[in-house]
């Protein structure tokens, strides 16, 4: 198998979730999509150095990452409102959560602790698979989700005793 057959079955395989990645992090489903564009053509381009080291969703969640940095470096980014509505979002998997507080919370979170958050927990990976992602120890992601977490707590303490 080639390396376009390969990426296509990637593509079909985990494109939806690189794009809900994408459109948490950069908050613009457009420019998520873009994103994830990007993201494949560079797999494609990069494809003869991917060793197998690591999970494919892993290598292409590494590329997507640093494709979001580098879109949210550019100064068109800094100076464009990105506000987009959680439902606006593609996506995933199905959150049954009571109204979109949660999501808005995680987004509004600084990049290295909202990055750590959205792959634990909505792209539901491994800390190690995060490590080599991210390009970072496993206690760094495992510091990086306590601190995210209990920013998070702070953030939506209301919110929690609004429920109970």
């Amino acid at each position: 198998m080639d390396a376009r057959e390969t990426l296509d079955g990637l593509m079909i395989q985990h494109g939806s979730r690189l794009l809900r990645l994408c459109a948490m992090n950069l908050r613009d489903a457009s420019l998520a999509q873009d994103a994830v564009q990007d993201t494949f053509l560079k797999a494609f381009r990069q494809f003869h150095r991917f060793r197998g080291d690591a999970d494919a969703l892993t290598w292409l969640t590494a590329i997507a990452i640093n494709v979001c940095r580098d879109y949210r470096r550019t100064a068109w980014f800094r100076h464009v409102d990105r506000h987009v509505e959680a439902d606006a979002l593609p996506r995933a998997a199905d959150f049954s959560l009571p109204d979109n507080t949660v999501i808005r919370a995680v987004m509004a979170l600084p990049p290295r602790y909202r990055e750590v958050i959205l792959l634990r927990y909505y792209q539901d990976m491994k800390q190690k698979d995060i490590a080599a992602a991210l390009d970072i120890s496993e206690r760094t992601v495992r510091q990086r989700l306590q601190k995210a977490k209990s920013m998070l707590r702070e953030q939506l303490k209301e919110w929690y005793e609004d429920e109970g």
